[in-house]
């Protein structure tokens, strides 16, 4: 299957620091908005599996590894514990949290985009499902804490960009039948830089145009 890019276990200690990670900006969404510890550990779970969950309902691979694997369950609930109790001192860190989240991102639509080609999807499906496992868990966050989801805010740097442009490498590599543990390493990397270097300077995607050409001025 090329979904299984990596050894079992590389897989699962990849997937539970991207998952851990992602936990952690759902936990401490949470904290700014003055939820309980109950609050924390879902925000934290919704934020880290939610993606995931969303792509194997869509492709089928139930029971979702989510609630087959307690590693991937358990280990929100951990970054749940960690906010709760040091959440100014991840706070301190941020840049470092931003740095691992883009690591996550990258590692999850690579990953989801195989996943999702090996249930029967196409190409454009697949690349799809790549993205939503990607960046998924964050909208669910956003919504829960009913914010505008960061993904369609124009002031936010790139997050989908990226994840769709790994997904689209692995697309590509996989009709090349080039799909490997280097090339899939490779599309991780690229969709972890676009990312790094969006939060570096400030990239965004451009909005709506006035029909005369010229951009909008409103701010």
């Amino acid at each position: 299957m090329t979904s299984q890019l990596f050894s079992p276990d590389v897989q699962q200690t990849l997937d539970l620091i991207g998952i851990f990670v992602f936990a952690l900006s759902g936990g401490l969404l949470a904290v700014r908005k003055n939820m309980d510890i109950f609050g924390i550990c879902v925000l934290a779970e919704a934020t880290a599996l939610g993606g995931g969950v969303m792509r194997d309902l869509v492709i089928g691979a139930t029971p979702v590894v989510a609630f087959t694997n307690l590693g991937y369950f358990v280990t929100p609930l951990l970054a749940a514990l960690v906010v709760f109790f040091l959440h100014p001192e991840v706070e301190r860190i941020n840049r470092a949290v931003q740095t691992l989240d883009a690591f996550g991102l990258g590692l999850f639509c690579v990953t989801g985009t195989a996943k999702a080609h090996d249930y029967g999807l196409g190409a454009v499906s697949s690349m799809a499902l790549g993205m939503l496992t990607a960046a998924g868990g964050g909208v669910i966050r956003d919504v829960l804490a009913h914010e505008m989801p960061a993904l369609l805010r124009w002031d936010r740097e790139i997050y989908a960009v990226p994840a769709l442009v790994g997904s689209a490498m692995v697309v590509v590599l996989i009709g090349a039948g080039q799909l490997t543990t280097a090339s899939g390493t490779a599309s991780a990397l690229t969709a972890f830089v676009l990312r790094m270097l969006a939060l570096k300077y400030g990239w965004r995607a451009p909005r709506a145009w006035h029909r005369n050409g010229s951009r909008t001025s409103e701010e």
